[in-house]
């Protein structure tokens, strides 16, 4: 499933830049005699969410409408609350029996998604669900856009790429890295803001939302690509923040620098709100802001360009 456009097919030397497509689901897992159905995750897919959220059940006969359902307040009153897991939720379709569910072509497998959809708040923000990546898929696609329109002719082969299934591991990823065999990888995923409630800064890092794209360092982030993003974010007065990960990014950035015997990759994050729910926040200017750092720094990256700090 994973999507590739390419400029300059025959080039030799390969830049990608890459976001991911994917968006966490649930899976139906259990179908009852009564027609109610249970499920489980398909990515990271948070169960405290779901109570009273409506849903599209995605069937090989078109999409099937169903609620998360859940008891009223009024039953729960005098005993000990009982907050959603996966063994309580449970999606109601307007069924009464497991036969009347399966007749409208829903089985063990079939994928589940939330149907909120995207708003502008305040002029500011966009909100919506799986902007986790989105956002990140639009944004290489404007760098292309421009690319186009600005008539820049590149000395390279960029390959435009959205991958899939990395909310279950980054395999998307690593099928197409090893497929194109990259000499380099820009990724652009969503970061945390860390400015809302019950984040804490000492472990997740001062993000925000607003105040521009999040340079990452990281084992997998390759020490003079990364280097080359700041140049070019200083050089165009794009705001930048930085980010520091542990071990891992816990992005495609992942995949891609460890494929091929290495690949020079480097991570340029979007601050999000509200992350794996159906109300996640970024900002217009972030957005924009990405787009100018990618879109700068491929104009920025010469023919055969040696990132390597020690070379032959």
């Amino acid at each position: 499933g994973t999507a590739v456009g390419i400029i300059n097919p025959d080039a030799k030397y390969k830049v990608v830049i890459e976001a991911h497509a994917d968006e966490i689901s649930w899976f139906v897992n259990y179908i009852t005699k009564d027609g109610l159905i249970y499920v489980i995750r398909n990515g990271g897919s948070d169960h405290q969410i779901a109570p009273s959220k409506r849903v599209n059940i995605h069937t090989d006969n078109g999409v099937v409408k169903a609620v998360f359902g859940w008891p009223a307040i009024h039953t729960r009153s005098g005993e000990k609350e009982e907050g959603p897991s996966l063994k309580n939720i449970f999606l109601d379709c307007g069924c009464t029996s497991k036969e009347e569910v399966e007749a409208l072509g829903i089985h063990v497998g079939t994928v589940v998604t939330y149907e909120d959809e995207f708003m502008i708040l305040n002029n500011r923000y966009y909100v919506g669900r799986a902007l986790d990546n989105r956002a990140g898929g639009f944004m290489i696609a404007e760098v292309a856009r421009l690319l186009k329109e600005n008539k820049k002719k590149l000395p390279f082969g960029l390959y435009v790429v959205n991958s899939v299934q990395e909310e279950i591991g980054l395999r998307g990823a690593e099928m197409i890295a090893d497929y194109i065999k990259p000499n380099v990888a820009i990724v652009t995923d969503v970061t945390h803001d860390t400015q809302t409630p019950m984040i804490n800064k000492i472990t997740q890092g001062d993000l925000a939302c607003g105040r521009g794209p999040v340079v990452s360092y990281a084992p997998a982030v390759q020490i003079n690509l990364n280097r080359l993003l700041i140049s070019v974010a200083q050089q165009h007065d794009i705001p930048f923040q930085r980010q520091a990960s542990s071990r891992f990014t816990g992005t495609d950035t992942d995949a891609f620098a460890y494929s091929n015997g290495g690949v020079p990759s480097a991570l340029i994050s979007l601050p999000l709100r509200y992350m794996h729910t159906t109300v996640e926040m970024i900002h217009k200017e972030d957005v924009d802001n990405v787009i100018r750092l990618i879109y700068e720094t491929v104009l920025t990256i010469k023919k055969d360009q040696d990132f390597r700090t020690f070379s032959n």
